[in-house]
């Protein structure tokens, strides 16, 4: 709502922003991010999901609509302060050396320090490294970049993503300077449109996945094996914890304003890819399925609701085990689907993570990832009676309730989801074969798999390279 207003009060339209809750903060770190520093803002008493009609009336018309006519007669100098997006990327907005990133923030002990920290909401809670310039100007050592390079905009706060930026906070999570080609590019997919960085504070709670591949990911000391999903190796979890901080440090990813999951959860480690499995039975990474070769180094990165272990799968051909994936794929499918339809356009795409020894039994009998996806489409079902409870009578997701066949018949999902009208039938979870995503990695001797439920547009796989350095 934030940034429709911004659209308006740019074209020199007056607006305001009706915001539930507690959601008045987001409102305004959006804005101000922007490059407002003060919108008007209108809020909804209670939470609009669970008030009947009369009573969200009642409340609109008793204490909203007053708020709404204030803000639209506003005086014009207190909407925007500081000339809207003109200002964005040149402000200082409260973080620490914003004006000079070389200049001292907090002295002190290392406990001093990590207090400090923890009470300004610049760390996650745990201890971190602190990051003076001297260790910063190491991470960077001969990596031949100038410090203050702009990678993008930070879209929730106006900041600049700068390679400074980028070292301040994979110091203080514990990372090598080996590891910084790959925090660039988590960068660079942080700043593209494409991955919507600034939906990552949604209410659910859906965290970030980075999968990395390529033929030097070991080298760098990443994990692929077991426990390839577990913190405890130092690349994998350094990274990951790196994303969480930087959100945090640059993105304002706080509860007091971009953050408002209602549980959240604890950051993803970097999942690596088996790189040596995957050649050996002839199957492509996932990050071929965004344009790249098996000898590229890429990061993926996608946004995941929730997750969920396949465990022991039970046989010696895929046509065995393949519907206990698709069983899991299926239980771990909810209200994601408004991103069938809904809140997305069949955007839904899940990640299905298999072990090694699974991986290499479809490979053994012939069968390749388009396969696969083939067989865990036909399998992968729900009834017809459930999706259209998840999009309608248990959301709000999409008004009105539709039935799949409406659905269908207005050309929003394809034909195979109304192949009768039998409520009972059942229908895909995706829209086509291709949608299901499949990576290798874990254990190369266990028979388990992973599955991953997909926010949608909300955080969609956006892949980038990882580019050599010119590091002496």
């Amino acid at each position: 709502m934030a940034r429709a207003a911004v659209a308006a009060e740019t074209a020199g339209v007056p607006s305001v922003s009706i915001v539930c809750e507690s959601f008045d903060g987001q409102a305004a770190a959006t804005a101000r991010g922007y490059g407002f520093e003060q919108l008007p803002v209108a809020l909804t008493v209670g939470h609009v999901d669970a008030q009947s009609a009369a009573e969200m009336t009642a409340n609109f018309v008793n204490h909203t609509v007053d708020a709404v006519v204030e803000g639209l007669t506003g005086a014009s100098e207190a909407r925007n302060g500081t000339n809207g997006a003109a200002a964005l990327g040149n402000r200082d907005i409260g973080d620490p050396a914003a004006a000079d990133p070389y200049s001292t923030a907090i002295s002190g002990s290392v406990d001093e320090i990590n207090d400090a920290f923890a009470e300004r909401g610049w760390s996650d809670g745990l201890p971190i490294v602190p990051p003076t310039v001297d260790r910063v100007e190491r991470f960077l050592a001969g990596a031949g970049l100038d410090p203050q390079q702009s990678l993008g905009l930070a879209r929730t706060t106006g900041r600049n993503m700068t390679v400074w930026s980028v070292a301040t906070n994979a110091v203080m999570a514990g990372c090598e300077p080996a590891h910084l080609p790959v925090l660039l590019a988590a960068a660079r997919i942080l700043a593209n449109p494409h991955y919507g960085a600034e939906h990552s504070g949604n209410t659910t709670g859906a965290d970030a996945l980075m999968i990395l591949d390529g033929p030097n990911a070991a080298a760098l000391g990443f994990n692929s094996g077991v426990g390839a999903l577990r913190d405890g190796v130092r690349a994998n979890t350094s990274v990951g914890r790196w994303l969480r901080l930087y959100q945090r440090n640059v993105f304002g990813f706080t509860a007091a304003e971009h953050d408002k999951s209602t549980f959240g959860n604890s950051f993803r480690v970097v999942l690596c890819e088996d790189a040596a499995s995957l050649a050996d039975i002839g199957w492509d990474p996932v990050s071929a399925e965004f344009g790249f070769g098996p000898d590229d180094d890429v990061l993926t990165m996608a946004r995941f609701n929730s997750g969920a272990i396949v465990g022991s799968a039970f046989g010696s051909t895929p046509d065995e085990i393949v519907p206990y994936l698709a069983d899991g794929l299926a239980r771990i499918t909810g209200w994601d689907l408004g991103h069938l339809y809904g809140l997305g356009r069949m955007h839904y795409r899940p990640l299905l993570v298999l072990s090694p020894i699974l991986a290499r039994t479809c490979a053994a009998a012939g069968w390749t990832k388009a396969n696969l996806a083939e067989a865990l489409f036909k399998h992968a079902r729900i009834p017809a009676w459930r999706f259209e409870k998840l999009i309608g009578e248990w959301t709000n997701l999409a008004p009105g309730r539709p039935r799949l066949t409406d659905v269908v018949a207005a050309g929003d999902l394809p034909p195979q989801f109304a192949a009768s009208d039998d409520p009972s039938r059942l229908v895909p979870i995706v829209s086509e074969p291709a949608k299901f995503v499949i990576a290798v990695a874990g254990d190369a001797n266990r028979t388990n798999a992973y599955v991953f439920s997909h926010d949608g547009p909300h955080g969609d796989y956006t892949a980038a390279a990882v580019e050599p350095l010119g590091r002496s």
